[in-house]
């Protein structure tokens, strides 16, 4: 088979291991062979691919972001877009089957194509942790694992300074790397969207820390909701989905801590740089084993399904059981780390 493998959405550290993983496997096992699409399903709808032979996949498991490159298009807009269009794009190109790599809406439209007769597997993506169907996705130890660096370094200017300093990490709708990185970190509150908390309490949990000699430490989601307020703070407009850009909620809770405690405060956001850089060990473990694992599904005709992790083993999974319904921060989870803030 001549396969097609896409990486689409925010880029994430492990995709290169998934490209390799699915390529070795693909070529020493079944002997099929793989084109990458460009730049995620802009590749696919365009018809812009690029041979993966194995050389071109070699030593790219320890590398970020993704060699075939990423983007937000989606695959029903435009003049070249839609199933029919698409269908005689592979077509042309000689492609057999499509490995989707994305998050919800890369296999929310995976879906909508394979509904449509297109012949596809998935790979869950996501840096949140949030894909409901599966226990882990690559780039989350990746993230919290940055995230908790980055937190350790600000706990040593603040204790020089004798300030509370407030680090802003992703999370739009759940706290999976504010839980993590907050826990891993020491830190003496975290702010999450699943719960909404008011700012009264974040200050005395800020106070209880100060009032020990500790320069507190605060961590919250770009997501999270103060109580009393309606939605996730947001200045910067929309993206081009439609949903608001999300950021800059960790300068308003150092404002509002040093407003009710008068401890002088800073605030940090992390954004970016948390998706940068090389996938940690387990990442690309993962990643390798997701990729391996997507080929499987292609040789057997698993159409209309992705790989997930459930424990230490590989599974298959419906696309359906991926979407809408977002993996959140049990309560008892919350619960657990609550009993260290202060």
């Amino acid at each position: 088979m001549r396969i097609g493998i896409l990486t689409s959405g925010g880029d994430c550290p492990g995709l290169n291991a998934v490209i390799r993983g699915a390529v070795l496997n693909g070529i020493k096992t079944y002997d099929h062979e793989f084109v990458g699409f460009q730049d995620g399903w802009r590749g696919v709808v365009e018809g812009d691919v690029v041979d993966l032979p194995r050389q071109r996949v070699r030593g790219i498991s320890k590398q970020g972001g993704t060699i075939i490159g990423t983007s937000r298009t989606n695959p029903f807009e435009g003049e070249l877009g839609g199933p029919q269009n698409i269908t005689a794009t592979l077509e042309r190109l000689g492609i057999d089957a499509v490995i989707a790599v994305g998050g919800e809406g890369t296999l929310a439209a995976a879906k909508r194509l394979t509904d449509a007769g297109l012949k596809i597997v998935g790979v869950p993506k996501t840096i949140d942790n949030d894909l409901d169907a599966t226990d882990y996705t690559f780039g989350f130890d990746t993230a919290v694992q940055i995230a908790t660096e980055a937190i350790d370094r600000l706990r040593t200017t603040g204790e020089s300074h004798h300030r509370c300093m407030v680090a802003e990490v992703m999370g739009r709708h759940v706290g999976w790397i504010a839980l993590h990185s907050g826990m891993a970190a020491g830190a003496h509150a975290i702010l999450m969207p699943e719960q909404s908390v008011p700012m009264e309490q974040v200050a005395q949990w800020v106070r209880e820390a100060h009032e020990r000699g500790r320069a507190p430490l605060v961590v919250v989601a770009e997501g999270w909701v103060p109580q009393d307020t309606d939605e996730a703070y947001s200045d910067r407009g929309l993206d081009s989905f439609g949903r608001p850009r999300l950021g800059g909620i960790g300068d308003r809770v150092a404002l509002g801590i040093e407003e009710a405690t008068g401890i002088e405060s800073r605030a940090t956001v992390l954004g970016h740089i948390q998706r940068g850089g090389v996938p940690t060990a387990y990442d690309r473990v993962l990643a390798t084993r997701l990729g391996m694992a997507s080929v499987d599904a292609v040789s057997d005709h698993a159409w209309g399904n992705m790989v997930a992790l459930r424990g230490t083993n590989i599974y298959r999974v419906p696309f359906q059981a991926a979407l809408n319904n977002l993996k959140r921060v049990p309560q008892h989870r919350y619960d657990e780390a609550a009993i260290l803030f202060g």
